[in-house]
C-alpha cells in the first residue's frame, strides 16, 4: 500500500489508559510465567499502534507544517504524550516487580530489562506538565524553522534551498547565501534565544524534581546509553579534539589552497573540488540508480528497494512550510518505513537514497525481530552506524549518480564526514556546557560556542558573516533544540563507518555481511558488543581515534582527485 493510503486514526489516552489496565491487572494476577509473557505480547501490540498513529500524524505534519488537521494531531500527541510515557512506567515496574521476573530473565534479552531499569531514571509523574511544555516548545521551534524565508536575489526560497547556494562554486555566490542566511536568523534571533532559553530551564527543572544535579544525567538516561556514560563520552570528545582535529585541520587547510583559497571562511566549508563539487543526476535518475545499486548488493536490499518505491516512501522535494530537515521514520503496523528529505541539487540529494535508506533497511530487516519494540534499533549510535555506513558501503556504485565526477564524490564524501567528527563533537561539548550552567545568557551561550569554534575548528573564520559571527551558528541545528545529546552519536557512528569502509576497501562482500549481521540485531546487544563481533574498534579505546585518523588521512591522499 502506498504511504499516502495507510489509514490514520487516532489513538486516544482514554484507549491507551483502559488498555494498559487490564495489562497490568494481567500481570498482577499471572499464574505463571506464560500469563506474563502473553501480556507482554498485549503490550507490544499496543505500543506499535500507539507508534503508528503518532509517527504517520508526525510525518503528515512534517510534509506540510500547515496542514489544520496534521498539526492538531500532532499536538495531541505532544499533549498526551507524557501520559503515554507514565503508563510506560506503569507498565514497566509491573514487569520488573512481577514475581516471575527470575523466570522472565531466563526467557528474555537481558537488555530488556536494563533498558526498563533506564525508563524509570528518566520519567516520573510528577514531570508530565514539564514534558508537555517541552513537546510545545519543540513544536514551535519546528514550525519557526519551517515557515522562516529566505530572499536570494530576488527569490524566496526555504533555508534547505539557500543552502544549495552554500556548495556553490562561485565565492561570491557562497558569501552571500551565508549572508542571507545569517541576516535572516538575526530577525528571528529574539524568538530563537526565548524557545532555547525556555527548553533549556524546563529540562533543568525536570531533572531537579527528578533529583539529579543537572539535565546532563537525566539527557543520558533519555537517550538510554547502555555501554558508556558521560565521563567515557567526555574522553572521547578529549581524543577527537587531540587526535582529530588536527588531521582535519590539515587537510582542509591544504584542499582549500587547491581551491585557490588562503584564507578559510565558513563560507568555504561547503566546497571541497575545485571547479566545484559534484552534482548528482537528478531525482527520478537517482531513484533509478538506487534501485540498480541496492540491487546489485543482493536480493534482500533489491527486495527492499522495491518495497520502498513501489509503496512510494519518499517524499524529497523541498517546499515552503515543508519541516525542513531529513528523517526516516517507520509505521510498525504497516511494516513500512518511511523516508522525508528537501533534494536540492547537491551532493547531498544522494545522502537520501544511501543515509536514511540505511535507517530504512534496518527496520525492513527488524520488523520481524522479537525485540523490536523494547529494544528498537539499538541506541541511536547503533542506528546511526546503520545509516552512515551505508553511505561508504554505496561507494562502488557512485558512477551511477555521477558519472565521470564519482571520484570526485568519493573525495568530498570521505572529506566532508571526516570533517563532521569535530564539529558533531563540538555540538555535544556546546551542550554539555549550556545543561551545566542553565542560567546562562545568551550571549554567554554564544560566546561559549565561539570558544568551541576556536578548540574544534581553528582553520574557520566567521568574522564579517552576519549575525554567525557572534556565535549564532548552533540556532540551526535541530538537534540541539529538539533532541538534546542526540549528536555524538553521529560522531561515534562514524568511526565505526570509516572502520567498515576501510574493511570493505580490502574485502567487499565479506565486510558488507558483517554489515547486514550488525544491523540485523537491531538492539539485541549493545553497540560496543556489535562492533567487536563486526571485528570494529571501539572509539573509547586509547589510541583507537589516532589509528583511525592515520588510516583516513592516507586513504583521502590517495583517492584525491
Amino acid at each position: 500500500m502506498k504511504v499516502s493510503e495507510l489509514p490514520y486514526q487516532r489513538v486516544t489516552i482514554e484507549e491507551l489508559e483502559a488498555s494498559v489496565q487490564e495489562i497490568l491487572s494481567a500481570i498482577e494476577n499471572a499464574r505463571s510465567v506464560e500469563d506474563v509473557l502473553e501480556a507482554r505480547k498485549a503490550y507490544n501490540e499496543l505500543s506499535k499502534r500507539y507508534s503508528t498513529a503518532s509517527a504517520l500524524s508526525y510525518m503528515r505534519y512534517t510534509i506540510n507544517t500547515v496542514d489544520e488537521f496534521y498539526l492538531a494531531e500532532k499536538d495531541y500527541y505532544d499533549e498526551i504524550g507524557p501520559e503515554a510515557a507514565n503508563l510506560d512506567l506503569e507498565y514497566t515496574k509491573a514487569l520488573l516487580n512481577s514475581r516471575f521476573r527470575p523466570e522472565l530473565e531466563q526467557r528474555l534479552n537481558p537488555l530488556v530489562f536494563r533498558s526498563m531499569e533506564n525508563g524509570l531514571k528518566s520519567m516520573a509523574p510528577e514531570i508530565i506538565p514539564d514534558m508537555v511544555e517541552e513537546n510545545k516548545l519543540v513544536s514551535e521551534y519546528s514550525q519557526l524553522m519551517a515557515g522562516m524565508e529566505f530572499t536570494f536575489r530576488g527569490e524566496t526560497m526555504s533555508r534547505a534551498m539557500l543552502m544549495k547556494y552554500a556548495s556553490d562554486d562561485d565565492r561570491e555566490t557562497r558569501k552571500e547565501c551565508y549572508e542571507v542566511l545569517g541576516s535572516t536568523l538575526a530577525q528571528h534571533s529574539d524568538q530563537l534565544d526565548r524557545i532555547f532559553d525556555d527548553l533549556v530551564h524546563v529540562r533543568d527543572r525536570m531533572a531537579k524534581t527528578l533529583g539529579y544535579k543537572d539535565f546532563v544525567e537525566l539527557g543520558y538516561y533519555r537517550m538510554n546509553r547502555l555501554c558508556y556514560d558521560a565521563d567515557m563520552v567526555k574522553q572521547f570528545r578529549e581524543n577527537v579534539r587531540r587526535d582529530l582535529v588536527p588531521v582535519v585541520s590539515r587537510l582542509r587547510t591544504e584542499n582549500a589552497k587547491r581551491l585557490g583559497i588562503d584564507h578559510f571562511m565558513l563560507y568555504d566549508l561547503g566546497v571541497i573540488i575545485p571547479g566545484g563539487d559534484p552534482k548528482p543526476c537528478g531525482k527520478d535518475a537517482i531513484f533509478a540508480a538506487a534501485k540498480e545499486m541496492y540491487h546489485a548488493m543482493g536480493s534482500e536490499t533489491g527486495e527492499f528497494i522495491d518495497m520502498m518505491l513501489e509503496n512510494e516512501a519518499f517524499d524529497v522535494d523541498a517546499r515552503t512550510n515543508k519541516w525542513g530537515g531529513g528523517y526516516c521514520t517507520e509505521f510498525s503496523d504497516f511494516r513500512q518505513p518511511f523516508i522525508l528529505a528537501n533534494f536540492n541539487g547537491t551532493a547531498d540529494d544522494v545522502d537520501t537514497v544511501t543515509h536514511e535508506a540505511g535507517h530504512a533497511l534496518n527496520d525492513y530487516l527488524c520488523f520481524d525481530n522479537e525485540y523490536a519494540v523494547e529494544l528498537g534499533c539499538g541506541g541511536m549510535e547503533t542506528a546511526e552506524t546503520h545509516s552512515m555506513s551505508m553511505e561508504f558501503f554505496a561507494w562502488p556504485y557512485m558512477e551511477k549518480f555521477f558519472g565521470e565526477n564519482a571520484g570526485k564524490y568519493r573525495y568530498r564524501h570521505a572529506l566532508d564526514a571526516f570533517s563532521f567528527i569535530p564539529y558533531g563533537t563540538m555540538v555535544d561539548a556546546f551542550q554539555h556546557i549550556v545543561y551545566e550552567h542553565p542560567d546562562m545568557t545568551p550571549a554567554e551561550r554564544n560566546a561559549a560556542w565561539l570558544e568551541l569554534e576556536k578548540r574544534f575548528r581553528p582553520y574557520i573564520d566567521m568574522e564579517g558573516i552576519p549575525y554567525l559571527e557572534q556565535g549564532t551558528r548552533w540556532q540551526y541545528q535541530m538537534h540541539i533544540f529538539e533532541t538534546p545529546f542526540y549528536y555524538i552519536d553521529y560522531c561515534l557512528a562514524q568511526t565505526a563507518a570509516f572502520q567498515f569502509l576501510l574493511a570493505s576497501l580490502e574485502n567487499y562482500d565479506d565486510a558488507f555481511a558483517k554489515y547486514l549481521r550488525f544491523s540485523r540485531q537491531g538492539g539485541e546487544k549493545v553497540w560496543t558488543e556489535l562492533l567487536t563481533e563486526a571485528g570494529l574498534k571501539s572509539p573509547f579505546e586509547e589510541g583507537a581515534l589516532a589509528e583511525m585518523a592515520g588510516k583516513v588521512e592516507d586513504l583521502l591522499n590517495r583517492i584525491r582527485p
